[in-house]
């Protein structure tokens, strides 16, 4: 495994992070695939087998129960000070209020079953409540030692910018970095938001980096339960298929020639393009090994070239 340090912060993440939005009580009524308590511990092990030392969640994923599992396989398998824990608020009552973000972070500590998080991350863009009194709150959090770092998810560059900019004028911590939606298929914020990161340093810690798998086979779809019941990827990627499938077929014949996997060549070109930490969601531990591969194959320019140059406009996906 590769380590990098995460933007302007302190933290040293591995280069690939599991995302446990596939952890928790599928009776949540949130997706019914996610995995038991028992599975998530043992998605949990064989990352940490790998390397692996960053694991994002968030408070709504299954009703809280995802920041409940990892927390219990986290304290069962590694101490504490090994790993780099990220989760994220916004999609609750009150939003990025003051009030919301103070109650949060004690709901996501207690389930977490620990006395910090390494990053807080905000889900989206909250257009009712004042940047300042998000910017100064998070803040807060930092300096009662709740927190060690702040990153955003998903918004338009110059809301992120402003955010940035509170800041900076106020001498509250900045974030560090941005989980945006970024991969072959959906390449949007290569206008904006992903060059404003770049000027600042922030860390890129992409979420869906195989398109909800898509880039990781030769099949569209597939008869998993997640394919079948995940009404938000179908939403994503379904309506551009005819386009988009003949950037899958450009990965397949890449991975081909490098004597790669599909998954191999995607997250590769995460990493050409200056990715961090791509996000791996699992269902199956061997997925992680799958993907840890990739950090052995260096793509040409030409490769990055011959996969890019299909790609169409999109619309936006993601931020609100």
């Amino acid at each position: 495994m590769e380590y990098s340090k995460l933007g302007n912060s302190n933290l040293q993440v591995s280069r690939l992070c599991v995302g446990c939005m596939s952890f928790g009580d599928s009776g949540s009524n949130f997706h019914a695939w996610t995995l038991s308590a028992e599975e998530s511990e043992t998605l949990v092990k064989r990352a940490l087998d790998l390397g692996i030392n960053f694991f994002d969640t968030a408070n709504i994923y299954s009703a809280g129960t995802s920041e409940e599992y990892l927390g219990r396989a986290i304290k069962n398998n590694i101490a504490r000070d090994k790993v780099v824990i990220a989760t994220k608020l916004y999609f609750n009552e009150g939003k990025l209020s003051k009030t919301a973000i103070l109650r949060e972070i004690d709901g996501s500590l207690k389930r977490l079953g620990i006395d910090y998080v390494d990053l807080y991350i905000i889900h989206r863009f909250d257009y009712i409540t004042p940047i300042e009194e998000t910017m100064e709150a998070l803040d807060s959090l930092v300096k009662a030692g709740k927190v060690r770092a702040l990153g955003a998810s998903a918004m338009y560059g110059y809301q992120f910018f402003n955010m940035q900019l509170a800041a900076e004028r106020n001498g509250w911590t900045p974030f560090t970095s941005m989980q945006n939606h970024y991969n072959l298929l959906y390449r949007e914020d290569e206008r904006e938001l992903i060059p404003i990161c770049r000027q600042q340093n922030v860390a890129l810690t992409t979420y869906s980096p195989l398109a909800a798998g898509r880039l990781s086979r030769i099949e569209w779809k597939t008869d998993t339960k997640r394919s079948q019941t995940d009404k938000t990827a179908i939403s994503k990627y379904d309506s551009t298929q005819e386009t988009d499938y003949n950037i899958v077929l450009r990965v397949h014949e890449l991975a081909e020639k490098y004597g790669a996997t599909m998954t191999q060549i995607s997250i590769a070109w995460q990493y050409a393009k200056g990715v961090t930490s791509p996000i791996i969601g699992a269902t199956k531990a061997k997925f992680f090994d799958d993907a840890v591969g990739a950090l052995n194959v260096k793509l040409t320019a030409d490769d990055i070239t011959y996969l890019e140059e299909l790609y169409v406009p999109h619309k936006i996906v993601g931020a609100l």
